[in-house]
């Protein structure tokens, strides 16, 4: 039988190795259930539409969409005769499904190092992209679906009108779009709670 300090021990070691790691929210339909169970999150959904613009709905819709608020998800795997590994569909990793090359474009424009598998910098990554996004294709940081499209095809694949021969892809900007709605009239019920908790935050 392990000794009682061993076992504290134990679980010193455990909850460093699953402490960095936050469980996805148990009602994602729900931005205030998600806000509720992980105030931190509300804060930098804050701090995020403060210095990009983008709407705090929006962006945690991608989010949903993208990994369903997995820190490390990632896209399937790739085979070779459908039975041979061979590497992944596509580099996409983490919270926002960010791939290398836009992710590198963002540390290079901000300047922030981050780590897609932060809740934080994956949600300022996706107000940085749908900004850039309003910069050169003028399309509304409010507009849900147009900047969807404009995310999962990249702007040159958006202004070539490529997600146009994809209709599933179109259905699941039409899913992001109105998850985005539902996400503004719920959180319009529960700012001011959220708000009021932010407050008594003394950091």
């Amino acid at each position: 039988m392990l000794s009682a300090v061993r076992l504290l021990m134990l679980s010193g070691v455990l909850l460093a190795v699953t402490g960095c790691a936050t469980p996805p929210p148990k009602n994602q339909s729900n931005i205030c259930s998600i806000f509720r169970e992980n105030p931190s999150w509300y804060d930098d959904a804050v701090d995020m539409q403060k210095e990009w613009g983008t709407p705090i709905n929006v962006a945690m819709a991608f989010i949903k969409q993208e990994s369903s608020f997995r820190h490390d998800a990632r896209p399937p795997k790739d085979y070779i005769l459908g039975f041979i590994p061979w590497g992944r569909v596509s580099s996409a990793y983490g919270y926002a499904q960010a791939q290398d090359p836009a992710w590198e474009d963002y540390q290079k424009a901000t300047s922030n190092g981050g780590s897609r598998t932060n809740f934080d910098d994956a949600l300022h990554f996706i107000g940085w992209y749908t900004h850039e996004t309003q910069r050169q294709l003028g399309i509304s940081k409010w507009d849900a679906y147009s900047q969807y499209l404009a995310y999962h095809e990249g702007r040159g694949g958006f202004k070539r009108g490529s997600y146009k021969s994809k209709p599933t892809l179109i259905k699941i900007a039409r899913k992001v779009e109105k998850q985005s709605k539902d996400y503004g009239w719920q959180l319009k019920q529960c700012r001011k709670e959220l708000d009021d908790n932010r407050s008594w935050w003394p950091f």
